[in-house]
């Protein structure tokens, strides 16, 4: 009985695509998004991250602009082609604040844009208000 409960917890609980290099930020985040009961998937780059947005179907996607492999820009133009990835919001989360980084990042549909260093209550603010936009669209 008390596993019928504890699996459908687990079955509401928003999954977040963390896509960053920096393996301090990752693990800094992870703990703070896990604690507002979200489920944290982990990419150290744009390749991996596109990887593991189509395995894992993210409800949304926190994405860094310069890394290793593949970076935001190029990961961005990739998800915005794929017919099954395109939907899942995306907020850049990055130092990269230059007017040309925010608006190549705009012009592919991010839902948002936060410098680095941030407030973790901001953060967690447009992620909740994200998330819930994509839910009440998808009951539609």
């Amino acid at each position: 009985m008390f596993g019928l409960f504890k699996s459908k917890s687990k079955a509401t609980k928003a999954r977040i695509l963390i896509v960053d290099d920096e393996p301090d930020y990752v693990s800094t985040i992870k703990h703070h998004l896990e604690w507002s009961n979200y489920e944290i998937i982990t990419a150290a780059d744009g390749k991996e991250g596109l990887e593991k947005a189509a395995s894992e179907r993210p409800d949304l996607i926190l994405l860094d602009t310069s890394m290793p492999v593949m970076d935001g820009h190029e990961t961005l133009e990739h998800l915005s082609k794929d017919p099954e990835l395109r939907s899942i919001p995306v907020i850049m989360v990055t130092a990269a604040c230059e007017m040309d980084d925010i608006a190549t990042a705009s012009s592919y549909g991010i839902v948002d844009y936060i410098a680095k260093p941030f407030d973790f209550t901001e953060l967690k603010e447009k992620i909740s208000s994200t998330i819930e936009k994509k839910q009440a669209f998808s009951s539609t």
